[in-house]
């Protein structure tokens, strides 16, 4: 693009920043500007559940870049700076204070906005939600002087910050609606090695239950469940989801469900804005349908085809969908996508919590899990992108590579 053009992109995350890093690494010589709510430097989120959370990591280590990366690549930063609109037809950004910044090309990169929960009691004092560096640093203090934590939801989320309170020496209850942690993302029969795993570490666990009040005199002491149990806790934690941050995009007319809708080249429906990362809802090449992934793999990379993308190439991302997350001494990854209904193929040992997880529709693997074990992703990969029936037998049997499946 000429070095008159303007690349804007709104967004604080981590892919807002590898959307800019992109740019400049194609030698896109005109304008590019971060413009961000929050008051950092663009950083990422994994961190914020895990080590930050426990004070083992400084938030500085979860910049994407730091400031002089920013300054030496010619990109302009503007934190603390709230956009309200922007107009696809006259291609300005609008901000909250009146300015207007006016684009070329534009990337949607505003990620998600923890899902509140709407009980009598939900806006006591010690109720927490973690989304941003400055909710990890809150809960951070508040775990520390507490003396219970309850942890509303078994989804990711929840399932971090229940292990890191325990690490941190906390009693913990942790309350999820499904039958096992993590039950509607892995199953039943992977679910049930996460309950053990929580239960032996010394969480509490109250699990196909709902949460239907809080309750306290100005700061929550007790959590109460649609069972009739009450428990006590003076923090609570809500990790019951989040919802893509479609607002600007519905106001401008961009069509939106489930987050903002991209085709294979992450452009929305007005030519020339582009949307990546936890808010986009992109069409894949390979599971030729609309997805939307809320994890840092899918910022990342898809941030980064954005902002390619909106710098003049045009290039299908078709990377498969990847996250991985800790828990005690337990570190899982997952590549694909899996849906309901898929049988899962087990090859290892579940009650060593050392196992393969491989989703599969009439044999043909749609996701893949690995429990504590290395070097298997490359074949799972190309098992699932072959898109060929496996025969299940010889997946599960562990004499058999998984090299030698793959024709």
């Amino acid at each position: 693009m000429k070095s008159e053009s303007t690349l804007v992109i709104v967004g604080g995350g981590l892919a807002a920043a590898r959307a800019a890093e992109a740019a400049r690494a194609g030698d896109y010589e005109g304008r590019v500007i971060i413009v961000t709510e929050e008051a950092s430097l663009p950083y990422e989120r994994p961190p914020l559940s895990k080590g930050v959370l426990r004070g083992e990591a400084e938030v500085d280590s979860t910049l994407a870049h730091d400031a002089a990366f920013y300054a030496d690549a010619s990109i302009e930063l503007r934190t603390g700076v709230s956009v309200i609109g922007f107009d696809t037809n006259s291609k300005r950004v609008n901000i909250a204070d009146g300015q207007e910044i006016a684009f070329d090309t534009l990337v949607l990169a505003t990620g998600m906005a923890p899902r509140r929960i709407d009980i009598p009691g939900a806006e006591l004092a010690g109720v927490h939600y973690l989304r941003t560096a400055d909710d990890a640093m809150s809960l951070q203090g508040a775990i520390k002087e507490a003396n219970r934590i309850a942890v509303i939801g078994a989804g990711w989320i929840g399932s971090e910050v229940a292990a890191s309170a325990r690490l941190m020496g906390k009693d913990v209850v942790l309350i999820g609606s499904g039958k096992f942690p993590l039950y509607e993302v892995l199953g039943a029969e992977i679910g049930v090695v996460f309950k053990q795993l929580h239960a032996e570490h010394g969480v509490e666990l109250r699990l196909g239950v709902e949460v239907v009040e809080l309750r306290g005199i100005g700061s929550v002491e007790e959590v109460v469940l649609s069972d009739g149990r009450v428990e006590r806790a003076d923090v609570v934690v809500v990790g019951i989801g989040a919802v893509p941050r479609i607002e600007l995009a519905s106001a401008s007319g961009l069509k939106v469900k489930n987050g903002v809708l991209v085709d294979e080249y992450l452009e929305t429906s007005a030519s020339g804005v582009f949307a990546a990362g936890d808010v986009a809802n992109a069409w894949h090449p390979h599971y030729k349908r609309h997805l939307r992934v809320e994890h840092w793999a899918n910022a990342r990379y898809q941030g980064t085809a954005a902002g390619q993308n909106a710098t003049g190439d045009k290039k299908a991302y078709d990377r498969l969908p990847y996250f991985y997350s800790d828990q005690y001494d337990v570190n899982l990854e997952y590549v694909g996508h899996s849906d309901p209904g898929d049988g899962v193929v087990i090859r290892g040992d579940l009650g060593q919590r050392k196992f393969v997880a491989m989703y599969h529709r009439d044999g043909v693997i749609s996701a893949a899990l690995t429990v504590n074990v290395a070097n298997v992703f490359k074949e799972l990969k190309l098992m699932m992108t072959a898109g060929r029936p496996i025969d299940l037998r010889a997946l599960s049997d562990p004499d058999i590579p998984f090299g030698d499946l793959i024709q």
